[in-house]
């Protein structure tokens, strides 16, 4: 094997790494590296803004279990992408950065856009280098492990732009023809048997006694344990509450799912077994009033940044290891301690059930409620918009993305799932932007499935002409925009007309967002009703399919009620 371009040698220790994708946005320096990407069979999903392609990539590594790969420019470039770069750090998604700076001889001269990219990052990533023609097979190996062992997180690497018109020597191209690269996975591993016996324990006396009262969290850090989770509560008939997208990791239709009356659930729990999540604003930080005083955690994770968080009383029963394994382990281990009696936990209590159900009837009331008719304003609202669009997909064929700060919490409500990965939302940074960034990157992970995107008109706003990369693509997303006219609740036409100067929560009134996809290569629906709503949602979803057609379906809603904003996971809890 002769020398080969380094752009060339890049992109083949990728492939053998099992790099299939990368997102980004060319310029120069690094347009031959993205032009060498797609000739050696790499797809390169060039994006508008690298905001929305660095969330891709970081969704990309959590739905594939390998890293997620973001190219971009350097100096603003990067610093474009430092949304989607912090998404997976704060998420522990695995994603390498591949960033393009300027000449060797160049720097330290104030060259264009020039920035000490590994200065400004080195302390927030897991690891940094810059490429030679000597490193390569060393620095993507490195990027590969630190981004994939637990916990995961960010690899950056810069390539200087006078590295990419070089070749590696003839030695190093003989070396990769020969080795081929291990392919880097996260390892397994389980607690000791001494220590899983003691939580075994533990959990058997609880469930014996039945003085406790009992309940299982569980987390996206969980998805690889789904089968192991669902066989743990089913075995032991204990209530379970999934984080927001952890939906589907055990099935939503389980009788054992508390979602619906998470609030009594949290607060009437002794002991809580937490599955792959952290103790943080999202469950409340494990603290009063949300939870008992008392209550012990027992955490389950192999992330060691999460043990402990928030958790002084429970870190003795703690379990530090590979989920599934330990789930499994666990499992064999009580029921052994059993000895064939085969003893299981009392379920949920009388009181649970009927908040369940009282929250289901009010729930269906809402969704099922004939819109009131007023002249000249919009009529439809989040619960019939979404009480609708339940009927109109199947959940095993159908992933949704949600994005829009009342949208997505009404859909948390609206939309279960007994699939895993099926419901996608802003997760633990609950920032906005990621609608069309994720709604791309699951298409392009799970291409058999149709992806639907809901999202708010602001959270549109973000990433809207990331449409054009999904028409571009062939995708055929569904866009579905919640149009209230405005940020959070909207605002009355009568206060919008009000004063000289608009409120900050205003936005144009009735915007048509189905005529700006129709501008970018989308169909585009304007909905006011339901039939409109059952017509066009039905019609874009057969062109989805047949033809790879992206459809916005922009359904014009009214205001919510107007008053002082509050953050809905910080004034009460919801899922």
């Amino acid at each position: 094997m002769s020398g080969i371009s380094v752009p060339d040698y890049i992109s083949t220790v990728l492939k053998k790494y099992d790099i299939d994708t990368v997102f980004g946005i060319v310029g120069i320096p690094i347009v031959e590296l993205a032009e060498s990407f797609i000739t050696n069979g790499i797809k390169f999903i060039s994006f508008r803004n690298e905001q929305s392609a660095s969330y891709a990539a970081s969704l990309y590594g959590y739905l594939n279990n390998k890293p997620g790969v973001l190219l971009t420019v350097g100096g603003p470039g990067l610093i474009h992408a430092l949304a989607g770069i912090y998404n997976s750090i704060e998420n522990n998604w695995p994603l390498i950065v591949i960033t393009g700076g300027i000449e060797s001889q160049q720097k330290y001269k104030n060259g264009f856009q020039e920035l000490n990219h590994i200065a400004l990052l080195n302390s927030y990533m897991k690891f940094t280098g810059e490429l030679s023609t000597e490193n390569i097979d060393l620095l993507v190996y490195e990027s590969m492990r630190n981004s994939m062992l637990s916990p995961k997180g960010v690899s950056f690497l810069e390539i200087p732009g006078d590295l990419i018109h070089k070749s590696v020597g003839k030695n190093i191209g003989d070396s990769l023809a020969k080795h081929k690269p291990i392919l880097v996975d996260a390892l397994t591993f389980i607690p000791n048997d001494d220590i899983l016996l003691e939580t075994a324990k533990f959990l058997y006396d609880a469930m014996r006694k039945r003085d406790q009262n009992m309940l299982v969290i569980v987390g996206k850090g969980a998805i690889g344990a789904s089968s192991a989770l669902r066989h743990f509560i089913n075995c032991f008939n204990l209530p379970f509450l999934p984080t927001p997208m952890a939906k589907g990791i055990i099935e939503d239709s389980n009788e054992l799912n508390v979602s619906s009356g998470r609030s009594m659930a949290l607060k009437d729990a002794d002991v809580i077994l937490v599955f792959g999540a952290k103790l943080n604003w999202i469950l409340h930080y494990g603290d009063t009033p949300k939870f008992k005083d008392n209550v012990k955690f027992i955490q389950v994770d192999n992330n060691t940044k999460t043990i402990g968080l928030n958790n002084q009383r429970g870190l003795q029963n703690s379990l530090i290891g590979d989920i599934e394994s330990t789930v499994k382990k666990l499992t064999m281990m009580i029921n052994h301690l059993q000895n064939g009696q085969m003893i299981t936990y009392k379920g949920l209590s009388k009181a649970i059930k009927e908040k369940i159900l009282s929250n289901a009837i009010k729930l269906n009331e809402k969704e099922n409620a004939t819109p009131r008719v007023v002249p000249n304003a919009n009529s439809l609202n989040y619960n019939v918009v979404f009480g609708r669009l339940k009927t109109l997909f199947k959940d095993e064929e159908t992933i949704l993305v949600t994005e829009g700060a009342n949208t997505m919490d009404v859909a948390r409500i609206s939309f279960p799932t007994d699939f895993p990965q099926h419901r996608i939302d802003c997760g633990t940074l609950a920032t906005m932007g990621i609608g069309l960034g994720y709604a791309i990157s699951t298409k392009l992970s799970k291409p058999n499935k149709s992806v639907v995107l809901i999202q708010g008109d602001s959270a549109f706003g973000f990433s809207g002409l990331e449409l054009e990369t999904s028409v571009r693509f062939n995708l055929g997303l569904i866009v579905v925009i919640m149009n209230n006219s405005g940020i959070y609740h909207g605002t009355t036409k009568d206060h919008y007309l009000k004063g000289k100067y608009a409120p900050p929560t205003i936005l144009s009134q009735n915007c048509r967002y189905d005529i700006v996809g129709k501008g970018l290569g989308c169909a585009g629906y304007l909905i006011t009703n339901l039939d409109e709503l059952t017509k066009y949602f039905k019609l874009a979803m057969i062109r989805s399919i047949k033809y790879k057609e992206t459809s916005v379906l922009n359904v014009l809603i009214e205001p919510g009620k107007q008053g002082k904003l509050e953050f809905g996971w910080q004034s009460k809890p919801r899922l």
